[in-house]
């Protein structure tokens, strides 16, 4: 019983408490004149706290020692990333709980300094002599106006970039999702967690076709696209939560045209029920 308690009071010394950051909300075509603009980089977001590198969840990254040798005494908030469409790679390097040597792709890029005073140039400009082969700070851009915004975001995107953040510039630190700052994509973004796998048909016979999901408001629905082969032969476990995006909402609440994304981080398996109707594992199709 000792020996269990010790156990227990190093395992919740070692989990990270899940930090207070600034959150996106979504670009409706709001009042955006003065505000500034920068691409929106499709990574692994990191916050230092001043002592450890932590995802947006509290969990330690366990970054090499060099790579954060020289960081700031206090806190930054940024993005590990390598370049465009290297999502899957990056997540590999930094989840990794034994540091590779591929942690020499990676660069955290940086868009906030977290409880900081002053406007956003104001906080970034303390990031500035600090900046190294491994610290970056993100450009921001001025908005001319709604046509330089959407010419800004084709750009992006044709060039396999995620989408793009717009920001107040003038707006002091908000520690939670505000309307100060807004993601801005030809495309929407959500998550959901799997409940069941479904059987292919065609080339997709005896791997997986879709996923049957499950939102937080509980409306069910399938992704069949966006998944690779890899993904279809060694599907995300039932219950993982993942990451889709999708053009709008039916009226009947469900998301049109949903593609896989990715698997959200430390996902969490949650127990169903065992009815005929709940989780199974690939159904097939006669």
């Amino acid at each position: 019983m000792r020996l269990i308690i010790s156990v227990l009071l190093f395992s919740s010394i070692l989990l990270a408490q899940k930090p207070k950051l600034l959150l996106l909300k979504v670009y409706k075509d709001q009042n955006i004149t003065g505000w500034v603009m920068s691409e929106k980089l499709d990574g692994i977001r990191a916050y230092w706290n001043g002592k450890n590198l932590l995802t947006r969840n509290g969990n330690i990254i366990h970054a090499p020692k060099w790579f954060t040798k020289n960081y700031p005494p206090f806190e930054i908030d940024g993005e590990l990333w390598s370049k465009r469409a290297d999502f899957e790679n990056i997540s590999s390097i930094v989840r990794d709980k034994k540091p590779s040597k591929q942690w020499k792709e990676i660069k955290h890029y940086i868009f906030e300094v977290p409880h900081a005073k002053g406007g956003l140039f104001k906080r970034l400009s303390s990031v500035e002599k600090y900046q190294n082969n491994v610290i970056k700070i993100v450009p921001q851009i001025a908005i001319k106006d709604k046509k330089h915004l959407k010419q800004f975001l084709i750009e992006i995107e044709s060039k396999r970039g995620e989408g793009i953040v717009v920001r107040d510039q003038k707006a002091l630190y908000i520690d939670k999702r505000t309307n100060k700052a807004l993601k801005v994509k030809t495309f929407l973004d959500k998550e959901c967690r799997i409940i069941a796998h479904n059987g292919g048909r065609g080339k997709f016979k005896g791997i997986l076709g879709s996923v049957t999901c499950v939102m937080d408001n509980n409306i069910t629905f399938k992704i069949g696209s966006g998944f690779n082969m890899n993904e279809r032969k060694n599907p995300p476990k039932i219950g993982t939560s993942i990451t889709f995006k999708y053009q709008e909402f039916t009226k009947y609440g469900k998301p049109r045209f949903p593609v896989f994304l990715r698997v959200r981080e430390k996902s969490v398996v949650r127990l169903y029920s065992t009815s005929k109707s709940s989780i199974i594992s690939i159904k097939k199709k006669n």
